[in-house]
C-alpha cells in the first residue's frame, strides 16, 4: 500500500493527514509534502498518524528531519498517534522524548 496525503488549514496550524504505509519506497511523497509546507513557511504542523498502518526508519527519520527544520524556523510540529503499535515504535526508539505526541487530532489542536 501506498502512502496517502492531504493537507487542511485549520486557523494558522496546517493539519497533515497521512494514510497508509511509510516506508522506503513510500516516505519520498510524504517528504515532499512537508518540505513545500515548511518552504511556504507554514511551520506551526499537525501531522495526523491515525491512517498509518505501518513505518519504518524511513519515516521515523524523515519526521525528525522534519522536526528539525520546522524549529530553526521558529516553529512546531505535534504528532497524532492512535495506533498503540505505532506508539510502540516511538517509545521503542525514545522519540516520545522527542516529539509531542496526542491520541486524537482535537488534542494537538488544543495544544
Amino acid at each position: 500500500m501506498d502512502v496517502q496525503v492531504s493537507v487542511e488549514d485549520v486557523g494558522t496550524r496546517a493539519v497533515v493527514h497521512v494514510a497508509g504505509e511509510i516506508d522506503v519506497s513510500s516516505a519520498v511523497r510524504l517528504r515532499e509534502r512537508l518540505s513545500l509546507l515548511i518552504a511556504e513557511q507554514h511551520t506551526d504542523l499537525v501531522v495526523d498518524l491515525t491512517g498509518v498502518t505501518f513505518m519504518d526508519s524511513t519515516g521515523l527519520g524523515l519526521l525528525v528531519g522534519t522536526l528539525k527544520r520546522v524549529r530553526i524556523a521558529g516553529g512546531r510540529l505535534v504528532l497524532v498517534v492512535a495506533s498503540e503499535r505505532l506508539l510502540k515504535v516511538f517509545r521503542i526508539t525514545g522519540l516520545t522524548q522527542v516529539f509531542t505526541i496526542h491520541d486524537t487530532l482535537e488534542a494537538a489542536l488544543a495544544s
